[in-house]
């Protein structure tokens, strides 16, 4: 089956499991495990890290057929299971709520079928501290200069090479990190907000903060727009700024193929 959630990521420990750690993953697999269906295993469509919360996360589980409807059976890929979503929000909430419980396609994957996804990044600046969205956005105490913001972000949009803008696991092989960015861009959102979204049909591990820390850093001024153009060519870490927390982080929407649901937002 496939599921539609969003959670606010502040009192987990990321999203896949971990032993002794609080994941959204685990809540998920112990409610599946309360309602009867045993161990399972889930997959995302793109795993978060600590604190980072989702307005449009997709995952995938395989359960007994016993547990996919309990008062209809023979359900076909795309019914929606609307009695299964309000169950494992009431189990998982506050903190989760399953939006959209359906049974999905054969072979879909949550992951490889994806085929874009996008993020959003919320900022708040200013001297006014907001508690309330201290732990839904970066507040940068420094005005920042939207149209700097703007140039710096056009170079993003392409086919590159994003080794500056990623942490490399260990392991991973040396080379080109490339990726696919289809869309970034910066918005105003009132008086003292300001959100960036990117959209690519994958990304790299801490590949959103590092590039909002880089953007951040040049409308502050300590940057310049060029600066993102020359790190992707320079490809390396080394002299790049420090990652934005990942408070003011959103999974926002996962896209699959039209024959798979398309958009998921």
């Amino acid at each position: 089956m496939v599921l539609g959630l969003a959670y606010d990521g502040a009192g987990f420990h990321g999203f896949a499991a971990q032993p002794g750690q609080r994941t959204v993953a685990g809540l998920l697999v112990g409610a599946f495990f309360q309602l009867g269906a045993g161990e399972v295993s889930v997959t995302c469509a793109g795993r978060t890290d600590a604190g980072v919360h989702a307005l449009a996360q997709v995952v995938h589980v395989d359960v007994p057929s016993s547990v996919v409807d309990r008062r209809r059976r023979g359900a076909t890929h795309g019914d929606e299971l609307p009695w299964l979503a309000k169950a494992l929000s009431g189990l998982c909430g506050p903190e989760i709520a399953i939006w959209r419980a359906a049974v999905a396609p054969e072979g879909f994957d949550a992951r490889r079928s994806a085929i874009a996804r996008r993020y959003r990044y919320e900022l708040a600046t200013g001297d006014r501290v907001d508690p309330v969205c201290r732990l839904a956005s970066w507040h940068v105490d420094r005005p920042l200069d939207i149209a700097l913001l703007r140039l710096a972000a056009d170079p993003l949009v392409g086919e590159h090479d994003f080794s500056a803008f990623c942490r490399r696991p260990p392991g991973h092989p040396v080379g080109p990190i490339t990726r696919v960015v289809h869309d970034a861009r910066w918005e105003v959102t009132g008086p003292a907000g300001l959100r960036f979204e990117i959209e690519a049909g994958s990304f790299c591990h801490q590949m959103v903060r590092s590039v909002v820390g880089a953007l951040v850093a040049v409308g502050e001024g300590r940057l310049h727009p060029s600066d993102i153009a020359a790190l992707l060519r320079r490809a390396s870490r080394e002299g790049a700024p420090t990652l934005s927390p990942p408070h003011g982080l959103y999974l926002a929407a996962v896209r699959y193929p039209d024959a798979l649901g398309g958009w998921w937002s």
